[in-house]
């Protein structure tokens, strides 16, 4: 016999354990950034960060690690209702779009089949799925890790 038992989603993303966004960094890199000095703006661009750190240099055992991870989005193909399917997770408003784009491994390329609709751009997300190590380059950034999320919510603590 076998039983089955339905739990709330909510009881799912409890259990999922939370990625913090440093982990997503090798030692090197997370070193480099500690000490990084202070980003210059110069020109019409935005302020660029050291080439040192943009390598996209990734963590290798994180690549299916499974948990939630908390961001902001920086949406890259919506359906004509708003509904946002692909995006790049972020771990700080603005990125991408005002500032200059974080490392490539701290952002996450996201594939959300179902869809979801934001209000605003600076509400962060949980999005809950399986990290795989994969480069994702556009005209807005580069990534060095990836997920089709299995759910993506709001943000609460």
């Amino acid at each position: 016999m076998v039983l089955c038992l339905l739990l709330p989603a909510t009881a799912f993303a409890e259990e999922l354990e939370e990625i913090d966004w440093l982990e997503l960094m090798p030692a090197e890199d997370l070193h480099l950034l500690e000490n990084m000095p202070e980003v210059q703006h110069e020109g019409e661009g935005p302020a660029a960060l050291p080439d040192e750190i943009m390598t996209g240099r990734v963590v290798p055992e994180m690549g299916g690690k499974t948990g939630r991870i908390p961001g902001f989005v920086v949406p890259l193909k919506t359906t004509d209702d708003m509904r946002i399917l692909e995006f790049f997770l972020v771990p700080y408003y603005g990125a991408c779009i005002h500032v200059p784009p974080p490392p490539p491994n701290q952002i996450i390329h996201v594939k959300y089949e179902e869809g979801f609709t934001l209000e605003a751009l600076y509400d962060p997300v949980w999005i809950e799925g399986t990290l795989q190590i994969e480069r994702t380059e556009n005209d807005v950034a580069s990534s060095s890790y990836s997920i089709v999320a299995q759910n993506v919510r709001a943000y609460e603590e």
